[in-house]
């Protein structure tokens, strides 16, 4: 199995959401035998519910004295290590540098989802997502089961599948889970219908190999992001594990895929992106190993 480096980053801005986004990195954590940065971001538009003025030293001392209280508890609580940083500027910038100088191995993140005029997730998100150096999992519900028993690959036939399968392996080996393939089928094209079910046959098998224990399903409709998030749901995910192929458009919120959107701010599922090594192949490309 591939080896993780050992650090998670947690943004906490002391919302209830962020709360929950560590909660969710415990088992992480230990499992890969990581330590946990907790870091907050003072900016301008951040909002800080525990405080009313901005005063930089004193805010900075004051928010680095809760965080400093907050890894303690954890530390406690958990039994891995957990450290602090404070740091001023644009939030998904100060997120990425961390991860970058940290060389972390995830990034775990609470959202809101809002509906408003920063469509889905907010730009803040959205950015940290497009640009990370690591996988981002963000938390949007409120409940969450222990450990992470379901994962769903959404397939298509992008080369960055197959980057996305292996990501899958190594978490069903580090939790036991269970890996659900799925592909939605919203074209009548027999060419591309069957190319689908080739891929999904190989990549089943693949799964196989590694003695991970392995299900197959193929949806009909015209929304595919709709199909992964009802079928997510109804088998129970812990978790959905998908790529951030980019999209250029006219707006500076836009930067991932809209299905990638649609699908982090859909669900109350935790949802893993990832982004891809490799810029995309606009080809349609077997899925070979």
């Amino acid at each position: 199995m591939a080896s993780f480096r050992n650090h998670i980053l947690v943004p906490i801005d002391f919302s209830e959401q962020s709360f929950i986004a560590l909660g969710q990195s415990y088992n992480l954590a230990r499992l890969t035998k990581a330590d946990i940065t907790l870091i907050n971001v003072i900016d301008d538009t951040y909002y800080l519910p525990f405080f009313q003025k901005k005063e930089d030293k004193t805010l900075e001392k004051k928010i680095q004295k809760e965080l400093e209280k907050l890894a303690h508890e954890t530390t406690e609580k958990v039994g891995v290590r957990v450290f602090t940083l404070v740091v001023s500027g644009k939030v998904y910038e100060e997120i990425q540098k961390a991860a970058k100088k940290l060389k972390c191995s995830f990034i775990i993140m609470g959202t809101n989802g809002s509906m408003g005029l920063k469509k889905f997730i907010g730009s803040n998100a959205l950015r940290v997502i497009r640009e990370s150096p690591c996988p981002v999992i963000t938390i949007k519900g409120k409940k969450h089961r222990p450990g992470c028993k379901n994962i769903v690959v959404p397939l298509d036939l992008s080369k960055e599948t197959k980057e996305k399968v292996r990501h899958a392996i190594e978490f069903a080996q580090l939790f036991g889970s269970i890996i659900h393939l799925v592909t939605v089928l919203n074209t009548d094209d027999e060419f591309i219908v069957n190319k689908l079910k080739r891929q999904m046959q190989q990549v089943y098998d693949y799964v196989e190999k590694e003695s991970i224990p392995c299900t197959m399903e193929f949806l009909h409709g015209s929304d595919i992001p709709e199909e992964v998030i009802q079928y997510s749901k109804k088998i129970k995910a812990d978790l959905v594990m998908i790529m951030t192929q980019e999209e250029l458009t006219w707006s500076d919120i836009m930067f991932i895929s809209s299905s990638a959107q649609e699908i982090i701010n859909g669900t109350d599922i935790p949802v893993i992106s990832i982004k891809p090594k490799e810029k995309k192949d606009l080809t349609i490309s077997a899925f070979e190993y």
